[in-house]
């Protein structure tokens, strides 16, 4: 409101009103807030602000619990230690997310932002035991499934009182001061989006498209998950050719709905990354329910879940996120690639005749290290692709996201046969320092903050003299190589003003970032510009970047 009074009264030009509004606070704004703030005295533990928003409900210690409080119209806070890929379903159920470890870069933190719900990561004075489903507060407090909390996403703070929520008031003044970034910033501004939900959600607030979907994320609602895990634990071809038969039209009909919410926008699909074995049970759990069937007298059940179990241990690796995983499950399991890509080509040719034009789509191969790899990927996919009737210029771009500092360093190999790099940063810091995400912040982070090594994490703003430099690296050589190359980032530094910056004075072509973070990013581009031109700068009479 500042912003557009100023301008209106002939006080400020609009680069000189822009460039007054924090990039960083807009964010909040789009997320329900406290109607006062948590006192200290209320405040029973603090945590990482991980996502921001403030949320109150009953507590639920599981997935299960909170779709079923939602079913009967409860609001609840998911409250885990840390939560993990299956858990996904239990966030679209809660209003909120609490966890005892992990930190702004932990899984809870970004699939939270990714939904705009409310989180705080790495309350450790917090022990949680989901078995007793009991949450223990410093002072031998004990609350139980179903009592009250409240957390501030934007605070960290956790408080047992019941503090009135009030909703985000946006106006025509909010979208005025988007229009000025618009008309001012030269990088583009995507979304991560994995839903239609998500898709439509991004549309609304800006996004020229998709630099993101991860289909992992499309199957992890129960029923999903049962095809995955008979896909994953059959023992033979013809088995598991018919589970991915069955998750091939469930597929196809999620990127249907995607691609029309985008309309003409791209969307870049990521193939699946993750680890089989996270979308299996939990050895522990498989064993108690091996104890329980033999118990009951169920000897084939007991068999059943014998092999379940000799099949999730054989899938377990000691660093999972250095294994199987990425590009290697297509070459590993070309008919996961064969399935994702007819999927994708179908439900492509399906809505075209709605959308007018043949979808912009775009395949990333995750966590290629070896120029190969991705020549290997690339051929099937796009064997694949003509055999479903995408072939030549209605063929989908195949590119890589680039998050292994080999990667970077053999860009422009690895450029000769892709269409595009999408930077994943949060993956590339992780391998380039040695830090694993979901463990660093509660603890390394907190004494290296102290100690003056560091100034910010590097998961929340890219540390530019180490990360930074690889994808400059990456940028040189693979433009080099292929001066036309298209170049974004996915990571959650997409959103983050300083980060965003950086990746300006690289001269990328866009940013993807969360939903919510989108207005974030267009005003942050457009402070990018606008401080990217010195001359420019004290011709209008703008402040500079110091």
């Amino acid at each position: 409101r500042f912003a557009c009074d100023a301008v209106d009264e002939g006080l400020l030009t609009i680069e000189e009103a822009l460039l007054t509004i924090d990039a960083s606070q807009v964010d909040s704004l789009l997320h329900p807030q406290l109607s006062r703030p948590i006192t200290e005295a209320e405040t029973v533990v603090r945590g990482v602000a991980a996502s921001p928003g403030a949320a109150r409900g009953a507590i639920a210690f599981s997935t299960e619990a909170a779709i079923a409080a939602a079913k009967d119209g409860i609001a609840t806070i998911l409250v885990r230690k840390r939560t993990e890929a299956d858990d996904v379903a239990g966030f679209h159920s809660a209003v909120g997310i609490l966890t005892s470890t992990g930190g702004k870069a932990s899984h809870a933190a970004l699939v939270a932002r990714g939904m705009g719900k409310p989180c705080v990561c790495g309350a450790s004075q917090l022990t949680v035991d989901s078995e007793a489903r009991e949450l223990r507060l410093p002072g031998g407090i004990v609350m139980r499934e179903g009592d009250l909390l409240t957390i501030d996403g934007s605070s960290g703070a956790v408080t047992t009182t019941a503090i009135p929520l009030e909703e985000p008031q946006l106006g025509a003044d909010f979208e005025r001061v988007l229009e000025w970034a618009d008309s001012l910033r030269r990088l583009g501004v995507r979304a991560n989006a994995d839903t239609p939900d998500d898709a439509a959600r991004s549309v609304r607030l800006g996004a020229e498209g998709i630099g993101l979907c991860r289909t992992e994320h499309m199957f992890m609602s129960p029923e999903r998950q049962k095809l995955v895990r008979a896909m994953i634990l059959a023992l033979d071809s013809d088995r598991r050719a018919q589970a991915l038969d069955r998750l091939l039209p469930l597929q196809q009909g999620d990127f249907e709905r995607i691609l029309l919410e985008m309309g003409h926008r791209p969307v870049t699909v990521r193939l699946l990354d993750p680890p089989l074995h996270e979308f299996l049970r939990d050895p522990i759990e498989i064993e108690e329910r091996i104890a329980s069937a033999s118990e009951a007298g169920n000897p084939a059940l007991a068999a059943d879940l014998g092999i379940e179990l000799a099949r999730t241990l054989e899938l377990q690796e000691a660093n999972p996120m250095l294994g199987t995983r990425g590009v290697r499950l297509s070459l590993l399991h070309p008919e996961i690639l064969s399935m994702q890509v007819r999927a994708l080509c179908r439900a492509s040719l399906a809505v075209r005749p709605r959308v007018g034009t043949t979808p912009r789509v775009e395949l990333m191969v995750p966590l290629v290290a070896f120029e190969s790899e991705l020549s290997l990927v690339s051929d099937s996919a796009l064997a694949i692709a003509a055999e479903e009737g995408l072939a030549g210029s209605e063929a989908p771009l195949i590119g890589t996201m680039i998050e292994l500092p080999r990667a970077c360093v053999t860009a422009d190999r690895i450029a000769e046969r892709a269409d595009f790099f999408s930077f994943g940063t949060n993956d590339l810091t992780q391998t380039a320092l040695g830090f694993s995400r979901d463990d660093v912040e509660a603890s390394i982070l907190p004494l290296y903050l102290e100690l003056g090594i560091v100034d910010r994490s590097p998961f929340e703003s890219l540390d530019g003299e180490g990360v930074g430099e690889l994808v400059r690296v990456a940028v040189e050589r693979g433009r080099g190589a292929k001066p036309g190359l298209q170049l974004g980032v996915c990571g959650e530094h997409g959103g983050d003003p300083d980060s965003i910056a950086f990746f300006e004075s690289l001269g990328l072509d866009y940013v993807s970032c969360s939903p919510f973070r989108v207005p974030t990013a267009r005003i942050a581009a457009a402070h990018a510009s606008l401080r990217g031109h010195p001359a420019d700068q004290s011709e209008a009479g703008l402040p500079s970047p110091d």
